[in-house]
């Protein structure tokens, strides 16, 4: 499970990330990654009511946040991740949520960097 500590919460946040990111998607997510000076891993969910009902949304959250806390880890230092779950991620298994969420944060995280 994402420790609490480790969750953006306020709007700014989410929109500093968005803005400032780098951005990449694939076809249930769109992954963007912003570096600060701090040394945080944090990170954050999006998930509209595009993709579905309150209890389809829930369950893409919970299988998102679950995805990430694996992954959180191998950011860089100072990295805010915001991860938007698409309309697809409905009907996704957790292994292509996993595997889009790879692809994306991969490439993303390649963009931050530079």
């Amino acid at each position: 499970m994402l420790p609490a500590g480790s969750r953006l919460r306020s709007p700014a946040d989410f929109r500093s990330a968005m803005r400032l990111g780098a951005r990449s998607g694939r076809h249930t997510v769109v992954v963007y990654v912003a570096l600060t000076g701090d040394a945080r891993r944090m990170a954050g969910f999006a998930v509209s009511k595009a993709v579905g009902g309150a209890v389809v949304r829930n369950r893409v959250k919970r299988r998102l946040r679950a995805l990430v806390a694996e992954r959180l880890e191998h950011l860089p230092e100072g990295a805010r991740l915001v991860v938007r779950a698409l309309p697809e991620a409905a009907l996704a298994d957790y292994a292509t949520l996993g595997a889009d969420l790879d692809g994306a944060l991969s490439a993303a995280t390649r963009r931050a960097l530079r």
